[in-house]
Protein backbone atom coordinates (compact mmCIF):
# COMPACT_ATOMS: atom_id res chain seq x y z
CA UNK A 1 0.00 0.00 0.00
CA UNK A 2 1.57 3.54 -1.01
CA UNK A 3 1.18 5.99 1.58
CA UNK A 4 1.75 8.70 -0.64
CA UNK A 5 0.51 9.40 -4.55
CA UNK A 6 1.56 11.91 -6.51
CA UNK A 7 1.37 14.68 -3.35
CA UNK A 8 2.02 18.31 -4.03
CA UNK A 9 2.65 20.88 -1.54
CA UNK A 10 4.47 24.36 -1.51
CA UNK A 11 5.32 26.54 1.30
CA UNK A 12 6.06 30.10 0.85
CA UNK A 13 8.57 32.23 2.93
CA UNK A 14 6.87 33.87 5.92
CA UNK A 15 3.47 32.03 5.38
CA UNK A 16 2.25 29.63 7.81
CA UNK A 17 1.14 26.38 5.93
CA UNK A 18 -1.78 24.02 7.26
CA UNK A 19 -1.64 20.44 6.56
CA UNK A 20 -4.30 18.70 7.52
CA UNK A 21 -6.79 15.65 7.06
CA UNK A 22 -7.51 12.80 8.70
CA UNK A 23 -5.40 10.20 11.02
CA UNK A 24 -3.52 7.73 7.71
CA UNK A 25 -4.20 10.39 5.57
CA UNK A 26 -0.17 10.17 4.87
CA UNK A 27 0.57 13.75 6.47
CA UNK A 28 3.42 11.92 8.87
CA UNK A 29 4.89 10.35 5.86
CA UNK A 30 5.27 13.88 3.72
CA UNK A 31 7.08 15.10 6.67
CA UNK A 32 9.32 12.90 6.89
CA UNK A 33 9.77 13.00 3.28
CA UNK A 34 10.79 16.66 4.27
CA UNK A 35 12.91 15.72 7.30
CA UNK A 36 15.01 13.35 5.67
CA UNK A 37 13.63 10.49 7.65
CA UNK A 38 11.89 8.86 4.34
CA UNK A 39 13.26 8.30 0.99
CA UNK A 40 11.00 8.95 -1.67
CA UNK A 41 10.32 6.96 -4.61
CA UNK A 42 9.14 9.50 -7.37
CA UNK A 43 8.82 13.21 -7.44
CA UNK A 44 11.14 15.95 -6.72
CA UNK A 45 11.75 17.62 -3.62
CA UNK A 46 13.26 21.45 -3.72
CA UNK A 47 14.01 23.69 -0.75
CA UNK A 48 14.96 27.45 -1.31
CA UNK A 49 14.80 26.93 -5.09
CA UNK A 50 17.48 24.49 -5.21
CA UNK A 51 16.46 20.63 -5.90
CA UNK A 52 17.90 18.22 -3.33
CA UNK A 53 18.63 14.86 -4.65
CA UNK A 54 19.68 13.11 -1.82
CA UNK A 55 17.57 14.10 1.38
CA UNK A 56 18.04 12.61 4.76
CA UNK A 57 18.07 14.19 8.25
CA UNK A 58 21.33 15.78 8.45
CA UNK A 59 21.14 17.64 4.43
CA UNK A 60 17.55 18.84 5.69
CA UNK A 61 18.82 20.54 8.82
CA UNK A 62 21.92 22.00 6.89
CA UNK A 63 19.35 23.50 4.60
CA UNK A 64 16.95 25.08 7.54
CA UNK A 65 14.61 22.61 8.10
CA UNK A 66 13.51 22.11 11.39
CA UNK A 67 10.58 19.94 12.88
CA UNK A 68 8.38 20.38 16.43
CA UNK A 69 6.98 16.92 16.98
CA UNK A 70 3.62 16.46 19.52
CA UNK A 71 6.28 14.13 20.91
CA UNK A 72 9.24 15.89 22.04
CA UNK A 73 12.32 14.31 21.31
CA UNK A 74 14.45 15.43 24.72
CA UNK A 75 17.26 13.80 26.26
CA UNK A 76 15.26 13.53 29.76
CA UNK A 77 18.82 12.76 32.01
CA UNK A 78 19.85 15.85 30.45
CA UNK A 79 19.37 19.35 31.38
CA UNK A 80 17.69 21.93 29.64
CA UNK A 81 20.36 23.64 28.00
CA UNK A 82 22.51 20.74 27.32
CA UNK A 83 19.37 19.64 25.23
CA UNK A 84 19.55 23.05 22.90
CA UNK A 85 23.20 22.93 22.68
CA UNK A 86 23.33 19.07 21.12
CA UNK A 87 20.96 21.00 18.32
CA UNK A 88 22.97 24.41 17.92
CA UNK A 89 26.44 23.61 18.89
CA UNK A 90 28.91 22.11 16.31
CA UNK A 91 30.66 19.19 17.65
CA UNK A 92 35.08 19.32 18.02
CA UNK A 93 37.37 17.76 19.86
CA UNK A 94 39.13 19.24 22.83
CA UNK A 95 36.78 22.55 22.96
CA UNK A 96 36.05 23.92 26.26
CA UNK A 97 32.71 24.49 26.60
CA UNK A 98 31.38 28.19 27.90
CA UNK A 99 28.87 26.40 30.26
CA UNK A 100 27.45 30.35 31.26
CA UNK A 101 26.98 31.41 27.67
CA UNK A 102 25.44 27.85 26.64
CA UNK A 103 23.11 28.75 29.42
CA UNK A 104 22.36 32.65 28.73
CA UNK A 105 22.13 31.70 25.01
CA UNK A 106 19.40 28.56 26.41
CA UNK A 107 17.66 31.19 28.53
CA UNK A 108 17.38 33.47 25.99
CA UNK A 109 15.93 31.41 23.56
CA UNK A 110 13.20 29.96 25.68
CA UNK A 111 12.19 33.92 26.06
CA UNK A 112 12.11 34.34 22.47
CA UNK A 113 9.75 31.01 23.13
CA UNK A 114 7.21 32.68 25.44
CA UNK A 115 8.46 31.11 28.39
CA UNK A 116 10.28 31.64 31.43
CA UNK A 117 11.89 27.90 32.23
CA UNK A 118 15.68 27.31 34.20
CA UNK A 119 17.78 25.97 31.70
CA UNK A 120 19.48 23.94 34.54
CA UNK A 121 16.47 21.97 34.95
CA UNK A 122 16.47 18.57 33.73
CA UNK A 123 14.33 17.70 30.98
CA UNK A 124 12.96 14.93 33.01
CA UNK A 125 11.05 17.30 35.63
CA UNK A 126 9.39 19.10 32.30
CA UNK A 127 6.24 18.93 31.93
CA UNK A 128 5.39 17.62 28.80
CA UNK A 129 4.32 21.71 27.62
CA UNK A 130 7.34 22.63 28.92
CA UNK A 131 9.41 20.51 26.66
CA UNK A 132 6.83 21.58 23.28
CA UNK A 133 8.53 25.06 24.49
CA UNK A 134 12.27 23.78 24.39
CA UNK A 135 11.64 22.10 20.98
CA UNK A 136 10.42 25.15 19.89
CA UNK A 137 13.52 27.24 21.44
CA UNK A 138 15.86 24.66 19.36
CA UNK A 139 14.38 25.66 16.35
CA UNK A 140 14.53 29.35 16.87
CA UNK A 141 18.21 29.15 17.90
CA UNK A 142 18.82 26.67 14.71
CA UNK A 143 18.26 30.03 12.55
CA UNK A 144 15.70 27.30 10.72
CA UNK A 145 14.32 28.50 7.52
CA UNK A 146 11.52 25.99 7.34
CA UNK A 147 9.78 24.89 10.84
CA UNK A 148 7.21 21.85 10.94
CA UNK A 149 4.95 21.94 14.32
CA UNK A 150 2.87 18.69 14.33
CA UNK A 151 0.15 19.02 16.78
CA UNK A 152 2.16 21.87 18.65
CA UNK A 153 -0.74 22.60 21.05
CA UNK A 154 -2.07 19.14 21.97
CA UNK A 155 -0.44 19.56 25.39
CA UNK A 156 -0.31 23.42 25.59
CA UNK A 157 -2.67 25.61 27.94
CA UNK A 158 -4.62 28.78 26.66
CA UNK A 159 -1.77 31.31 27.77
CA UNK A 160 0.85 28.69 26.34
CA UNK A 161 -0.93 28.79 23.06
CA UNK A 162 -1.11 32.61 23.02
CA UNK A 163 2.37 32.51 23.62
CA UNK A 164 2.69 30.16 20.99
CA UNK A 165 0.68 32.26 17.96
CA UNK A 166 2.73 35.12 19.27
CA UNK A 167 6.16 33.11 18.50
CA UNK A 168 5.06 31.95 14.89
CA UNK A 169 4.12 35.70 14.73
CA UNK A 170 7.59 36.73 15.07
CA UNK A 171 9.20 33.58 13.06
CA UNK A 172 6.53 34.80 10.21
CA UNK A 173 7.57 37.98 10.37
CA UNK A 174 11.37 36.98 9.53
CA UNK A 175 10.88 35.16 6.72
CA UNK A 176 10.30 31.89 7.91
CA UNK A 177 8.02 29.01 6.57
CA UNK A 178 5.99 27.32 8.97
CA UNK A 179 3.97 23.71 7.87
CA UNK A 180 1.42 23.39 10.68
CA UNK A 181 -0.86 20.12 11.75
CA UNK A 182 -3.30 20.28 13.81
CA UNK A 183 -6.82 18.82 14.50
CA UNK A 184 -7.51 21.92 15.87
CA UNK A 185 -10.08 23.66 12.95
CA UNK A 186 -10.76 26.67 14.74
CA UNK A 187 -6.54 26.86 15.30
CA UNK A 188 -5.90 26.58 11.69
CA UNK A 189 -8.63 28.50 10.61
CA UNK A 190 -6.50 31.66 13.34
CA UNK A 191 -3.39 30.89 12.38
CA UNK A 192 -2.94 29.49 8.88
CA UNK A 193 -2.32 31.55 5.79
CA UNK A 194 -2.84 28.56 3.21
CA UNK A 195 -4.34 25.28 4.39
CA UNK A 196 -3.75 22.10 1.75
CA UNK A 197 -6.07 18.92 2.83
CA UNK A 198 -4.50 15.38 2.42
CA UNK A 199 -6.95 12.02 1.70
CA UNK A 200 -6.07 8.27 1.73
CA UNK A 201 -2.79 9.89 0.68
CA UNK A 202 -3.54 12.41 -2.05
CA UNK A 203 -3.83 15.65 -2.55
CA UNK A 204 -7.16 17.01 -2.33
CA UNK A 205 -7.12 20.38 -2.34
CA UNK A 206 -5.33 23.94 -1.02
CA UNK A 207 -7.19 26.75 -0.29
CA UNK A 208 -6.75 30.79 1.12
CA UNK A 209 -7.67 29.99 4.92
CA UNK A 210 -10.17 33.07 4.63
CA UNK A 211 -11.66 31.86 1.98
CA UNK A 212 -13.22 28.57 3.51
CA UNK A 213 -14.83 27.24 6.14
CA UNK A 214 -15.05 24.47 8.40
CA UNK A 215 -17.50 22.40 7.22
CA UNK A 216 -15.84 22.63 3.88
CA UNK A 217 -12.57 21.53 5.01
CA UNK A 218 -14.42 18.49 7.20
CA UNK A 219 -16.22 17.25 3.57
CA UNK A 220 -12.44 17.75 2.06
CA UNK A 221 -10.90 15.86 4.66
CA UNK A 222 -13.39 12.57 5.15
CA UNK A 223 -14.66 12.94 1.66
CA UNK A 224 -18.62 13.17 2.62
CA UNK A 225 -20.74 15.61 4.65
CA UNK A 226 -20.05 15.26 8.67
CA UNK A 227 -23.68 16.47 10.03
CA UNK A 228 -22.49 15.71 13.54
CA UNK A 229 -19.24 15.71 14.96
CA UNK A 230 -20.76 15.64 18.03
CA UNK A 231 -23.90 12.81 17.46
CA UNK A 232 -25.55 12.95 20.35
CA UNK A 233 -27.96 10.78 21.50
CA UNK A 234 -30.91 11.24 24.12
CA UNK A 235 -30.50 8.11 25.86
CA UNK A 236 -33.52 7.04 28.54
CA UNK A 237 -31.46 7.50 31.81
CA UNK A 238 -31.91 4.66 34.70
CA UNK A 239 -31.26 4.88 38.52
CA UNK A 240 -27.76 6.21 39.91
CA UNK A 241 -25.02 4.24 39.61
CA UNK A 242 -22.27 6.07 40.54
CA UNK A 243 -22.40 8.46 43.87
CA UNK A 244 -19.69 10.80 45.42
CA UNK A 245 -20.16 12.08 48.58
CA UNK A 246 -17.71 14.81 50.15
CA UNK A 247 -14.85 12.92 48.38
CA UNK A 248 -11.09 14.51 49.37
CA UNK A 249 -7.50 13.63 48.64
CA UNK A 250 -4.86 15.85 49.72
CA UNK A 251 -2.49 13.77 47.60
CA UNK A 252 -4.48 14.41 44.26
CA UNK A 253 -5.91 17.84 45.34
CA UNK A 254 -9.37 16.77 45.49
CA UNK A 255 -11.10 18.54 47.60
CA UNK A 256 -15.22 17.56 48.67
CA UNK A 257 -16.71 16.87 45.61
CA UNK A 258 -20.07 15.34 45.33
CA UNK A 259 -21.91 14.21 42.46
CA UNK A 260 -24.19 11.73 40.71
CA UNK A 261 -24.12 9.56 37.38
CA UNK A 262 -26.77 7.40 36.33
CA UNK A 263 -26.98 4.64 34.40
CA UNK A 264 -26.83 5.82 30.54
CA UNK A 265 -25.49 9.12 31.05
CA UNK A 266 -22.67 11.12 30.12
CA UNK A 267 -21.38 13.22 32.58
CA UNK A 268 -18.82 15.94 31.50
CA UNK A 269 -16.16 17.38 33.25
CA UNK A 270 -14.78 20.54 32.26
CA UNK A 271 -12.84 22.91 34.09
CA UNK A 272 -9.61 24.92 33.05
CA UNK A 273 -5.71 23.18 33.30
CA UNK A 274 -4.95 22.34 36.48
CA UNK A 275 -8.69 22.63 37.98
CA UNK A 276 -8.21 19.03 39.24
CA UNK A 277 -10.25 17.15 36.56
CA UNK A 278 -7.84 14.16 36.02
CA UNK A 279 -6.59 14.02 39.62
CA UNK A 280 -11.13 13.63 40.17
CA UNK A 281 -10.66 10.71 37.53
CA UNK A 282 -7.33 9.09 39.45
CA UNK A 283 -9.57 9.60 42.75
CA UNK A 284 -12.55 7.74 41.94
CA UNK A 285 -10.12 5.02 39.93
CA UNK A 286 -8.02 4.20 43.31
CA UNK A 287 -4.82 5.55 41.86
CA UNK A 288 -4.73 8.23 44.30
CA UNK A 289 -7.63 7.07 46.95
CA UNK A 290 -9.33 9.20 48.79
CA UNK A 291 -8.70 10.07 52.24
CA UNK A 292 -12.10 10.95 53.35
CA UNK A 293 -16.18 10.59 51.77
CA UNK A 294 -18.02 7.95 50.41
CA UNK A 295 -17.94 6.40 46.84
CA UNK A 296 -21.11 4.36 46.26
CA UNK A 297 -22.01 1.95 43.27
CA UNK A 298 -26.07 1.15 43.19
CA UNK A 299 -26.37 2.46 46.62
CA UNK A 300 -24.02 0.24 48.20
CA UNK A 301 -20.97 2.12 49.58
CA UNK A 302 -17.54 0.78 48.45
CA UNK A 303 -13.83 1.16 49.34
CA UNK A 304 -11.64 1.95 46.29
CA UNK A 305 -7.55 2.06 47.71
CA UNK A 306 -6.14 1.10 44.52
CA UNK A 307 -7.03 0.52 40.96
CA UNK A 308 -7.94 -3.09 41.47
CA UNK A 309 -10.79 -2.37 43.83
CA UNK A 310 -12.02 -0.49 41.10
CA UNK A 311 -11.79 -2.55 38.38
CA UNK A 312 -13.53 -5.28 40.70
CA UNK A 313 -16.29 -3.02 41.26
CA UNK A 314 -16.84 -2.40 37.71
CA UNK A 315 -14.72 0.94 37.03
CA UNK A 316 -12.82 1.73 33.97
CA UNK A 317 -10.55 4.58 33.38
CA UNK A 318 -9.05 5.45 29.87
CA UNK A 319 -6.42 7.97 30.31
CA UNK A 320 -5.62 11.24 28.55
CA UNK A 321 -1.89 10.32 27.55
CA UNK A 322 -2.80 7.20 25.72
CA UNK A 323 0.68 6.79 24.12
CA UNK A 324 1.81 6.71 28.10
CA UNK A 325 -0.74 5.30 30.11
CA UNK A 326 -3.20 3.86 27.36
CA UNK A 327 -1.59 1.62 24.91
CA UNK A 328 1.54 -0.15 24.93
CA UNK A 329 2.95 1.01 21.56
CA UNK A 330 5.53 -2.26 21.00
CA UNK A 331 2.94 -5.00 21.72
CA UNK A 332 0.01 -6.25 19.50
CA UNK A 333 -3.82 -5.58 19.46
CA UNK A 334 -4.48 -8.37 20.89
CA UNK A 335 -2.03 -8.33 23.65
CA UNK A 336 -3.61 -4.70 24.43
CA UNK A 337 -7.12 -5.40 24.51
CA UNK A 338 -6.46 -8.38 27.07
CA UNK A 339 -4.46 -6.65 29.44
CA UNK A 340 -6.77 -5.55 31.82
CA UNK A 341 -8.62 -8.69 32.12
CA UNK A 342 -6.36 -11.78 31.65
CA UNK A 343 -8.46 -13.62 33.79
CA UNK A 344 -10.89 -13.86 31.46
CA UNK A 345 -8.72 -15.48 28.90
CA UNK A 346 -6.30 -17.47 30.73
CA UNK A 347 -6.92 -21.35 31.54
CA UNK A 348 -4.91 -23.05 34.07
CA UNK A 349 -2.38 -20.25 34.38
CA UNK A 350 -1.44 -20.28 30.69
CA UNK A 351 -3.09 -17.83 28.31
CA UNK A 352 -5.36 -19.22 25.49
CA UNK A 353 -3.97 -17.33 22.22
CA UNK A 354 -6.80 -18.22 20.02
CA UNK A 355 -9.29 -16.92 22.66
CA UNK A 356 -7.48 -13.46 23.08
CA UNK A 357 -7.89 -13.06 19.17
CA UNK A 358 -11.19 -13.61 19.22
CA UNK A 359 -11.88 -11.44 21.37
CA UNK A 360 -9.67 -8.84 19.90
CA UNK A 361 -11.63 -9.49 16.47
CA UNK A 362 -15.11 -8.69 18.30
CA UNK A 363 -13.21 -5.73 18.97
CA UNK A 364 -12.03 -4.71 16.15
CA UNK A 365 -15.58 -5.20 14.25
CA UNK A 366 -17.32 -3.57 16.98
CA UNK A 367 -14.82 -0.03 17.42
CA UNK A 368 -14.24 -0.23 13.79
CA UNK A 369 -10.58 -0.34 14.44
CA UNK A 370 -8.59 -0.04 11.24
CA UNK A 371 -5.71 -2.37 11.01
CA UNK A 372 -3.93 -4.98 8.61
CA UNK A 373 -4.50 -7.95 11.77
CA UNK A 374 -5.35 -8.10 15.20
CA UNK A 375 -1.52 -9.51 15.27
CA UNK A 376 -0.41 -5.77 14.40
CA UNK A 377 1.55 -3.66 16.93
CA UNK A 378 -0.47 -0.60 18.46
CA UNK A 379 2.15 1.58 17.19
CA UNK A 380 1.73 0.79 13.43
CA UNK A 381 -1.95 2.52 14.01
CA UNK A 382 -3.47 5.46 13.57
CA UNK A 383 -3.89 7.90 16.62
CA UNK A 384 -7.76 7.58 16.45
CA UNK A 385 -7.40 3.45 16.25
CA UNK A 386 -5.15 3.67 19.29
CA UNK A 387 -7.31 5.43 21.13
CA UNK A 388 -9.98 2.65 20.35
CA UNK A 389 -7.70 0.04 21.38
CA UNK A 390 -7.14 1.41 24.99
CA UNK A 391 -11.11 2.07 24.73
CA UNK A 392 -11.50 -1.91 24.06
CA UNK A 393 -8.92 -2.77 26.78
CA UNK A 394 -11.23 -1.35 29.79
CA UNK A 395 -14.44 -2.75 27.56
CA UNK A 396 -13.31 -5.71 28.15
CA UNK A 397 -13.60 -5.61 31.76
CA UNK A 398 -17.40 -5.41 31.38
CA UNK A 399 -17.59 -2.38 33.58
CA UNK A 400 -20.91 -0.41 34.54
CA UNK A 401 -18.53 2.88 35.25
CA UNK A 402 -16.60 4.32 32.53
CA UNK A 403 -14.10 7.06 33.06
CA UNK A 404 -12.99 9.26 29.52
CA UNK A 405 -10.32 11.71 29.69
CA UNK A 406 -9.53 13.78 26.68
CA UNK A 407 -11.03 10.93 24.63
CA UNK A 408 -10.48 12.52 21.43
CA UNK A 409 -7.58 14.52 21.59
CA UNK A 410 -5.26 14.71 18.61
CA UNK A 411 -7.72 12.43 16.26
CA UNK A 412 -8.82 13.44 13.04
CA UNK A 413 -12.39 14.24 13.10
CA UNK A 414 -14.04 11.68 11.66
CA UNK A 415 -12.41 9.83 14.26
CA UNK A 416 -13.89 11.61 16.74
CA UNK A 417 -17.44 11.47 15.03
CA UNK A 418 -16.74 7.78 15.78
CA UNK A 419 -15.66 7.76 18.94
CA UNK A 420 -18.32 9.91 19.91
CA UNK A 421 -21.07 7.43 17.99
CA UNK A 422 -19.31 4.65 20.47
CA UNK A 423 -19.85 6.63 23.67
CA UNK A 424 -23.53 6.70 22.67
CA UNK A 425 -23.84 3.37 22.06
CA UNK A 426 -22.16 2.43 25.45
CA UNK A 427 -24.87 5.11 26.80
CA UNK A 428 -28.03 3.21 25.00
CA UNK A 429 -26.07 -0.08 27.06
CA UNK A 430 -26.66 1.45 30.34
CA UNK A 431 -23.18 2.61 30.94
CA UNK A 432 -22.81 5.36 33.39
CA UNK A 433 -20.01 7.85 31.88
CA UNK A 434 -17.35 10.64 32.50
CA UNK A 435 -16.41 12.54 29.86
CA UNK A 436 -13.53 14.53 31.02
CA UNK A 437 -12.66 16.85 27.42
CA UNK A 438 -10.64 20.31 27.25
CA UNK A 439 -12.52 21.23 24.24
CA UNK A 440 -16.14 23.10 24.72
CA UNK A 441 -17.56 21.89 21.90
CA UNK A 442 -16.95 18.25 22.62
CA UNK A 443 -18.55 19.15 26.54
CA UNK A 444 -21.69 20.79 25.38
CA UNK A 445 -22.60 18.51 22.28
CA UNK A 446 -21.97 14.97 24.34
CA UNK A 447 -22.88 15.97 28.00
CA UNK A 448 -26.54 15.29 29.55
CA UNK A 449 -24.80 17.56 32.09
CA UNK A 450 -21.86 19.60 33.09
CA UNK A 451 -19.41 19.85 36.42
CA UNK A 452 -17.52 22.37 36.56
CA UNK A 453 -14.09 22.46 38.58
CA UNK A 454 -12.23 24.60 40.20
CA UNK A 455 -9.32 24.08 42.62
CA UNK A 456 -9.76 20.50 43.13
CA UNK A 457 -13.73 21.13 43.74
CA UNK A 458 -17.17 21.30 41.98
CA UNK A 459 -17.89 24.86 41.19
CA UNK A 460 -21.50 24.26 39.73
CA UNK A 461 -23.62 21.45 37.68
CA UNK A 462 -25.04 22.95 34.49
CA UNK A 463 -27.89 20.65 32.68
CA UNK A 464 -27.71 20.18 28.89
CA UNK A 465 -30.35 22.33 28.35
CA UNK A 466 -29.01 25.42 30.30
CA UNK A 467 -25.61 25.28 29.26
CA UNK A 468 -23.28 27.31 27.23
CA UNK A 469 -19.86 27.92 26.70
CA UNK A 470 -19.68 31.42 28.73
CA UNK A 471 -21.82 29.84 31.63
CA UNK A 472 -19.10 26.95 31.46
CA UNK A 473 -16.23 29.73 31.71
CA UNK A 474 -17.78 31.60 34.14
CA UNK A 475 -18.25 28.82 36.83
CA UNK A 476 -14.43 28.20 35.38
CA UNK A 477 -12.94 31.23 36.26
CA UNK A 478 -14.85 31.19 39.53
CA UNK A 479 -18.02 33.83 38.42
CA UNK A 480 -20.99 32.76 40.09
CA UNK A 481 -24.00 31.17 37.76
CA UNK A 482 -27.35 32.16 39.15
CA UNK A 483 -29.76 29.01 38.98
CA UNK A 484 -27.00 26.55 39.04
CA UNK A 485 -26.06 23.49 42.19
CA UNK A 486 -22.68 23.78 43.57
Amino acid sequence: MRALKGVSFELLSGEVHALIGENGAGKSTLIKIMTGAVIADSGALSIGGQTVPHNSPSVARALGVAAIYQQPSLFAHLTVAENIALTLEEARPWRRIDWKARRERARALIERAGASIDPERLVSTLSMPEQQIIEIAKAIGANARIVIMDEPTASLTEREVESLFKVIAELKAQGVGLIYISHRLEEISRVADRITVLRDGETIATRDARSVDRAELIQLMVGRTVNAVFPKRIVQQGSVMLELRGISSPAAGVSNVSLEVRKGEILGIAGLVGSGRTQLAETIFGLTPPDSGEILIAGTRIDVHSPADAIRHGIAYVPEDRRKHGVILEIPITANASLANLDAISHGGLIDSADESAKAERFVEQLRIKTSSVHANAGTLSGGNQQKVALSRWLATDPRILILDEPTQGVDVGSKSEIHALMGDLAERGLAIIMISSELPEVLGMSDRIAVMRDGTVAGVVSREAATQEKILSLAFGHAVAGETA
